[in-house]
């Protein structure tokens, strides 16, 4: 798939998806944001960086621990999702978080402006990861720190199965390299091509919870990456791909639910100091 198109169906997938992202994953990635937090804690009065923002958690947490001295900046490909980050930033009265739609590719910011970057389960979107962090890589002062998440492997990611169903349907090629970032060694390659030294990574096992079918569905066709492809799918196609998509999730089937299994990698590495 050609990277402009790829980044048209990542800007518009996620706004569809924006208003459900926070009821259906806040939870299930609740392990990886914590674990990122934990390997690359904010200092106080730090300039932080939040690449692919999503809703807001990472910055917003970041934003508490920076203090009013501190300042943080969270950027998206999707309009709704910066939309949402800044309401709930609103709601919290938290005021020293600030929220802009940007390709993660082409940030645009001065060098040199952030002690610490973060990028929670965003590079696998993107087109070309290594240009996402090269850019980082650039915004971050000598000694500043970038913070990365990714999905593990697939085979132990539950859900993973949603790609190929929804692909039988439709030619979506949602996220042709999704899981190849979490293959051993992959985040630690990226970062050293990328200029960081003193890379750390390690792996992270979660369990999705689901409630019932019909809330594991959602979580996978509603509030994920493969929403645009499902707000064009009519209502037989539906059925059909989450008649299969049940199927495939059955193993971890508990009573009414579902628990399934899910791996993340993290990683936290160095800008070297000039």
């Amino acid at each position: 798939m050609q990277a402009k198109l790829q980044r048209r169906i990542q800007r518009y997938g996620w706004d569809l998806a924006a208003s459900r992202y926070d009821a259906l994953w806040e939870a299930s990635l609740s392990e990886a944001h914590r674990r990122l937090l934990d390997i690359a804690a904010p200092a106080h009065g730090d300039a932080v960086l939040d690449v692919a923002c999503g809703t807001g958690v990472i910055a917003l947490a970041a934003a508490r621990q920076v203090g009013p001295t501190g300042r943080v900046l969270g950027t998206d490909i999707s309009e709704r999702m910066v939309e949402q980050a800044t309401q709930r930033a609103w709601e919290l009265d938290i005021a020293n978080a600030a929220f802009a739609r940007m390709d993660g590719e082409q940030l645009d910011a001065p060098a040199d402006s952030f002690d610490l970057a973060y990028c929670a389960l965003g590079l696998m979107y993107m087109p070309d990861p290594e240009q996402a962090m090269r850019g980082i890589h650039r915004l971050l002062r000598p000694g500043g720190r970038v913070a990365i998440a990714v999905w593990g492997q697939r085979a132990r990611c539950g859900w993973s199965p949603i790609f190929p169903i929804v692909d039988e349907e439709v030619s979506s090629e949602v996220c042709p390299l999704f899981f190849q970032l979490g293959h051993n060694g992959m985040l630690d390659d990226l970062c050293a091509r990328s200029g960081f030294v003193d890379v750390q990574e390690q792996r992270v096992e979660a369990v999705l919870d689901y409630a019932s079918g019909e809330e594991a569905c959602d979580a996978a066709f509603v509030g994920g990456p493969v929403a645009m492809a499902w707000s064009r799918f009519d209502e037989p196609t539906r059925r059909r791909v989450q008649a299969r998509y049940l199927r495939a999730i059955a193993p971890w089937r508990c009573g009414t639910g579902y628990r399934m299994p899910g791996e993340f990698v993290v990683a936290v590495a160095r800008k070297p100091l000039r």
